[in-house]
């Protein structure tokens, strides 16, 4: 469905600080990888891809239909380039998976028949039980 080798060289790449505590280690070295990919500037994807993409993502995409995550769960910077990477193609195979219509199914005759088979069965209990009318 994409080639993930060509879209992967339109990922832009950056290493930044992690925010909080965390000592030394955090405050001097950028473990911390912020990935951008601009979904209208992409060779890789088609016009119907880049549509299903900017619809479905609407709210996760920047005015300039920048898709941006960030990911800073290990202190490993290729480990967290790993999981960015990783995340953003599954976001965007979400984004381009299109379920299937439903078809409704119909009633079989049987059921239809067992229904009303039952419904009438429950009115006549029911009409047993009244008085009987002195007509």
């Amino acid at each position: 469905m994409l080639d993930k080798v060509a879209l992967e060289k339109e990922f832009k790449l950056k290493a930044i600080r992690s925010s909080g505590s965390g000592g030394q280690h955090v405050n001097k070295v950028a473990t911390k990888i912020e990935l951008s990919f601009s979904v209208s500037l992409s060779i890789v994807l088609s016009q119907d891809q880049k549509e299903l993409i900017l619809v479905n993502l609407s709210n996760r995409l920047t005015k300039e239909q920048v898709l941006i995550l960030q990911c800073g769960e290990s202190r490993s910077q290729l480990k967290n380039k790993g999981f960015a990477i990783k995340r953003a193609f599954s976001i965007l195979e979400g984004a381009l998976h299109v379920d299937a219509k439903r078809k409704p199914t119909k009633i079989p005759r049987a059921v239809i028949r067992k229904r009303l088979k039952n419904k009438k069965y429950n009115s006549d209990l029911k009409n047993s039980r009244r008085k009987p009318s002195l007509d």
